[in-house]
């Protein structure tokens, strides 16, 4: 039996991470550390913090003017030089303070007394709550982490989609709807649905506004208004959160911002997880019908005890992390819009979860890209399953001879083919038979499960 307490004492390690994205995924995952760890969300609060003070030293405050070129780099430097140290520091003061953006406060008061900037430190913070660092610091640090890494990789996904898809662009498949064969298709194409899909719903996710709240501590700029009258702080707030943050600053909101936009976020990343889903089922799919191969590769195993088997384990890993993913991404859509009154607390702890769906779905994407490049086509068993098939072309027929006025073709192809196994030779019998011009069997002649796969726009 394993001795509790030296588990208790094991240090915290790929090997002890309770999450699998900090253990057995972290190689997969660590892009998104600077971004979504403690860590992380204090670098982007000591960022927001020393840029609001540097802004408001130019805001026409008579009590405190403009800092010089040394003075603001000496100030960015806190910034550009922070480091794990400096972040454990905040982490001690915290367990003093017992508020982690007080904290910061209290550290950056500590490096400007260090770079002789203490004349200026009651400046730090000033006229804010917790939350209008908090809701700055934590979309900056979403954008920065979307566009540096998750956007990058979504990117890579659909870039590898497309060229599958004009690869295979004129590769015949018999069509499967309700589990049955149907009128054939072209593997390119159904491809390719899935590349217009994720097209549409990435541009809609990058349209969506990264939005910030940035006004006191119930969003009227209170303290800033009753101690500086004559400075206007609505537009010095727009101007510093758009031009130094690179956000929108929502107008009216309560102590915190609504999340209304970040929802949508959510929302529209978990349309993209669905779409990546239903792929992820349709390519498992056709591998069990044969129609992909997988590359293997020397040593690796497919199963413990079946040594034959190469297992869609990539297809499967990335459905997993993106139900994963999207449950997350529902419950942090679901959730933080809603806040009792001004505001209560269950967003706090609620967002210091932010960056779990967006592991998860890195990971899916890290595996989809792995599974992608180990499909080998076996158009050998997508012929067969056409030539197998002939009752599709029944469509074509039936369609052909109601165009040129032909009694119930409808009902005549029904009856030849629903629930029966039917040949080329069936087929060719049926045309034969009919009481029809010459003209048109040399066009019914032509139609074969090969051919019979329709026009696209080009992709």
């Amino acid at each position: 039996m394993c001795n509790f307490l030296t588990i208790l004492a094991m240090p915290l390690s790929s090997l002890t991470a309770i999450s699998p994205i900090d253990g057995r995924y972290h190689s997969k995952t660590a892009a998104f550390s600077p971004y979504f760890s403690e860590y992380g969300l204090i670098y982007y609060r000591v960022f927001v913090e020393i840029e609001y003070l540097i802004a408001l030293s130019n805001a026409g405050i008579a009590s405190f003017p403009p800092l010089d070129e040394v003075s603001v780099a000496k100030l960015r430097s806190i910034c550009s030089n922070f480091n794990e140290a400096q972040a454990a520091r905040i982490k001690e003061i915290e367990k003093t303070t017992n508020h982690d953006v007080k904290a910061v406060e209290y550290f950056l008061k500590e490096k400007m007394e260090e770079l002789q900037l203490d004349l200026n430190k009651e400046f730090v913070h000033f006229g804010l709550t917790s939350q209008d660092i908090n809701n700055t610091a934590i979309p900056l640090s979403i954008k920065e982490a979307e566009l540096n890494v998750l956007f990058p990789k979504l990117n890579e996904v659909i870039a590898s989609l497309t060229a599958l898809s004009q690869a295979w662009a004129n590769i015949p498949m018999l069509a499967k709807t309700h589990g049955q064969p149907a009128s054939p298709t072209t593997l390119g194409k159904e491809l390719y649905v899935f590349v217009e899909r994720l097209n549409i719903q990435f541009n809609a996710l990058s349209h969506i506004p990264y939005a910030s709240k940035f006004g006191g501590a119930t969003g009227n700029l209170n303290a800033h208004h009753i101690t500086f009258p004559e400075i206007d702080w609505i537009s010095f707030s727009n101007q510093f959160v758009f031009e130094k943050l690179g956000l929108k600053r929502q107008q009216f909101t309560t102590q915190i911002e609504h999340y209304d936009s970040l929802a949508a976020r959510f929302d529209a990343l978990k349309r993209i997880n669905t779409i990546l889903l239903d792929f992820s089922r349709d390519i498992w799919t056709y591998i069990s019908m044969d129609y992909f191969k997988q590359q293997t590769k020397a040593g690796e195993i497919g199963s413990s005890a079946m040594p034959h088997k190469v297992n869609p384990i990539d297809f499967e890993n990335a459905e997993g992390n993106l139900g994963i993913a999207n449950a997350l991404l529902e419950h942090l859509s679901a959730k933080l819009p809603i806040s009792r009154l001004q505001r209560d607390l269950t967003d706090s702890t609620v967002l210091r979860n932010v960056g779990v769906p967006y592991a998860h779905t890195l990971i899916a994407l890290e595996s989809l890209l792995k599974g992608i490049g180990k499909l080998k086509l076996n158009e050998e068993k997508m012929d067969a399953d056409l030539e197998a098939n002939w009752a599709v072309v029944a469509e074509a027929i039936q369609t052909i001879l109601r165009a040129n006025g032909y009694p119930n073709p409808y009902e005549k192809l029904k009856e030849l083919t629903r629930g029966k196994a039917i040949d080329k030779t069936a087929i060719q019998a049926f045309i034969e038979s009919l009481d029809t011009s010459e003209e048109i069997k040399i066009r019914l002649r032509k139609i074969t499960p090969q051919n019979y796969t329709g026009i696209n726009p080009s992709f």
